[in-house]
């Protein structure tokens, strides 16, 4: 192990750990408060660095072993939030007055195999070196031997008049398809994308995989195989190599029989060895794709697949603590923080470092929310409203613990304010700016930008949009359901550093340490930036839950009728 931390006494689990000094460049001089909200103060001089890496560093812990759900890495990371939440004078935020709302998930670990068939070819395929596949199916055996059809993107949006199905009958096919969402050229400058066609160069829901395989599921296929490119998927194959060993989904009453009998990814190789195979050029399929008159294309070939799945049904939790407003009138109304505690556990398959210590992703972010708390405890009057603190489990198996408290909330989502979230914090240094993930959709972007103004600092936009970060992270299951959501990146311009650093660490992180074992605290972690961005995030909570005014969706973001529906129904 490369674990700088690794030899932390057992202890640290259960009462925290002393800040590694050597690994701060920002332990002191920090900067004044990012807004001029004085009754702020004491809750600024408890946000800092020292805090912030204490935290990150047991979560990300070897004796966590990568905070898998339903392991005994789950068991120390809840007691431990549940130890720091009470430490701090918060309640449990569950109606019994608890700390712990439990999720019941179904778990299969897979064992597929599978190949391709063309005439009397065929196309062997190796698991996981070529594809991963998962059921969501209660379901110990899945098995297949069905025809091979290509569905371009696999996107029916009528908004867009789009329809890569053009109502060609797909029930009972293996459906192979394209990431991402289409990348539709601008008629006038085909270096640019068409920004009235999915929104340009930003991807919508229609290319997250999620939708890919519901949509699937809608049509009656019997299995659906995504094709992964790096670029457009925005990482590597490799990140997907927790599919290997295991998948988590809420348990459902029909055992998930409504959705496809499998999910699987394919490597971008292959699958251009298989429509090869079949006569067809991979490159001009994908061109074929990118029109709106494009049919889904038979590819006179067969996927055999036998998948068999060892079930069990795991319990899992999320860990809700809150500061109850200070307001009679206005305690029942909340602002939400959220952070996903889980990462991707221990793979024994690995020789050396076997443990996904998920230091950044997502130990940083729920150790952020754990200062913000801290903060918010720490001032003398408290906001009228309460806040409520959200660690969501199964993040990383498709945003589970968030779908589940979103649609079964300890308090109605018509008292909810906003939600603001956290994955990851900035780990590079100071800059002149935050990013948002989903810029100009509500008007939480307003609160943080008027937060950030006497600092001298900015908000903008996302500046990789087609990679989808929106869709990405827990906040997006709160969208669903209407609540205004706000979620931010480290900015883009690093102070004292040249403009391409930030993309820099970006690209470099993303290529060696997201959903590696290599993700863990690094010697070189500045966290004077995460600072800043920390005691932000705190402002705008503050503010929101103090104002007379309710944050709203901004007129033509996909969410806004749903709010509106859900706050027609508020009894006042």
């Amino acid at each position: 192990m490369t674990n700088t931390l690794r030899s932390l006494p057992a202890a640290v689990t259960r009462t925290g750990a002393l800040c590694a000094v050597a690994l701060l460049s920002a332990c002191g001089g920090e900067r004044a408060a990012p807004a001029d909200d004085t009754a702020l103060e004491p809750a600024y001089a408890a946000i800092t660095a020292e805090d912030i890496m204490r935290h990150t560093a047991v979560l990300a812990h070897d004796s966590l072993e990568g905070r898998a759900p339903a392991t005994p890495g789950e068991d120390k990371t809840v007691r431990y939030l549940e130890e720091q939440f009470k430490a701090m004078g918060l309640v449990g935020g569950m109606p019994d007055g608890s700390f712990v709302q439990n999720v019941t998930l179904l778990r299969s670990v897979p064992h597929p195999e599978a190949s391709f068939h063309v005439g009397s070819r065929v196309i062997p395929l190796s698991h996981p070196a070529d594809y991963y596949m998962v059921t969501r199916r209660e379901q110990a055996l899945v098995e297949a031997d069905a025809e091979l059809v290509f569905v371009g993107y696999g996107v029916v949006a009528p908004e867009y008049g789009w329809d890569d199905y053009k109502d060609v009958d797909v029930r009972g096919k293996v459906l192979v398809m394209l990431v991402n969402d289409p990348a539709i050229p601008d008629p006038s400058d085909a270096t640019k994308l068409d920004t009235s066609m999915f929104k340009g160069s930003a991807m919508t829901y229609y290319g997250r995989w999620t939708y890919k395989y519901e949509i699937a599921s809608a049509k009656g296929a019997a299995g659906a195989i995504i094709i992964h490119e790096t670029g457009p998927a925005g990482y590597p194959f490799a990140a997907l190599s927790s599919l290997a060993r295991e998948n988590l989904d809420i348990k459902a009453p029909d055992g998930n029989m409504s959705r496809t009998g499998f999910e699987a990814w394919i490597t971008q190789p292959k699958a251009e060895e298989l429509l090869s195979a079949a006569g067809q050029d991979f490159a001009a399929l994908k061109a074929a794709a990118l029109r709106k008159d494009f049919k889904p294309v038979a590819l006179g070939a067969r996927a055999r697949v036998r998948l068999a799945s060892d079930l069990s049904t795991v319990q899992s939790r999320n860990v809700v603590a809150m500061l109850p407003g200070s307001d009679a009138q206005r305690r029942n109304e909340y602002v939400i923080y959220s952070a996903h505690w889980d990462h991707m556990g221990r793979d024994t398959t690995l020789s050396g470092d076997q443990i996904f210590n998920g230091a950044l992703d997502n130990a940083s972010g729920t150790a952020q929310m754990l200062s913000i708390a801290k903060g918010f405890a720490a001032l003398p009057t408290k906001p009228a409203r309460s806040i409520m603190f959200v660690a969501l489990t199964a993040e990383e198996k498709g945003l589970l613990g968030a779908r589940y408290f979103a649609t079964q909330p300890p308090v109605p989502l018509s008292q909810v304010l906003a939600n603001i979230n956290m994955d990851g914090v900035n780990q590079w240094g100071r800059t002149s700016d935050m990013v948002v993930i989903g810029f100009g959709n509500s008007t939480l972007d307003d609160v943080l930008a008027d937060v950030l103004r006497p600092a001298g600092r900015s908000i903008g936009p996302d500046e990789e949009p087609e990679k989808g970060y929106f869709y990405r992270s827990d906040h997006f299951e709160f969208a669903k359901q209407g609540v205004p959501a706000l979620y931010t990146e480290a900015g883009s311009h690093f102070i004292g550093k040249d403009s391409t650093f930030g993309q820099q660490k970006r690209d470099e992180y993303t290529s060696k340490d997201y959903h590696q074992v290599s993700d863990e605290v690094k010697p070189d972690w500045d966290l004077s930036g995460a600072v800043e961005d920390t005691r932000a995030l705190l402002a705008v909570g503050y503010r929101v839950a103090n104002a007379d005014t309710w944050p709203s969706w901004k007129p033509g973001t996909e969410f806004k009728a749903k709010r509106d529906s859900v706050l027609a129904k508020r009894t006042p």
